[in-house]
């Protein structure tokens, strides 16, 4: 008998042998993963495709990234890379601004925390442009790739080589910090010193790139010009 809005009283070994069977399973059961949204799912394809520009640039330049190069780079169909980007300019310039985010975050890590030391900040940025390690030289190839590109396509020179200058405004803010504080020499304009500073330090990590140097030559060059600006670091 069952009352009303009672369970029932009885159960058929049949039916507690379902019921121990379900509470088992439950139990075994691993929890499910969580729900992958779609755009989620849209955007790690997208890094996939974007991973294996990279791939193709720092190993064979960027003018050996096809579409049919990339998806086979990336282990997907040509259909689905297409389906991701509606143009090949498209896909290249999402790759490079991936790029940028990566290296931004790569980067943040690598400064060093806890420090207000000026020379200390210069030149861990100045360091972010020399291939000090495989990552960085991963990505200071693929850029170059990019930037052989962008001198004939007006798109990823927008994405490339923008307006402003924040790695230069940054460099000159901490020198404009220590000439505050007395720690520079004489007459140092922090601005000046910041565009040589950076631009030497993407044309040496070039060198070493090409073997053209060895790394610590370029690494004592950016001492020779950080102590001119700033003085012997400290022992």
């Amino acid at each position: 008998m069952t009352g009303r809005g009672r369970p029932a009283l009885y159960c058929s070994r049949g039916c507690r042998a379902r019921a121990y069977r379900l509470r088992r399973a439950a139990a075994t059961e691993p929890a499910a993963a969580p729900a992958v949204s779609r755009a989620e799912a849209r955007s790690a394809k997208r890094q996939r495709v974007a991973e294996a520009v990279w791939r193709i640039a720092a190993e064979h330049g960027l003018d050996a990234a096809s579409m049919r190069r990339i998806a086979d780079t990336a282990g997907m169909s040509l259909r689905m890379v297409q389906y991701q980007y509606p143009s090949k300019p498209a896909l290249l310039v999402d790759a490079l601004r991936r790029l940028h985010a990566r290296n931004e975050r790569l980067a943040r890590r690598r400064i060093p925390s806890g420090t207000a030391d000026p020379r200390a900040l210069v030149t861990a940025v100045l360091h972010e442009f020399l291939p000090v390690d495989p990552e960085r030289a991963f990505a200071l190839r693929v850029l170059n790739a990019y930037y052989a590109r962008s001198l004939t396509d007006p798109a990823l020179a927008a994405v490339f080589l923008p307006g402003e200058h924040p790695l230069e405004e940054l460099v000159a803010s901490l020198l404009e910090a220590a000439r505050a504080a007395g720690r520079t020499a004489p007459g140092t304009d922090p601005a000046h010193e910041a565009d040589l500073l950076m631009a030497g330090a993407t044309g040496l990590g070039i060198d070493v790139l090409h073997g053209r140097r060895r790394l610590a030559e370029a690494e004592a060059v950016l001492t020779y010009h950080l102590d001119r600006i700033l003085g012997p670091a400290a022992p």
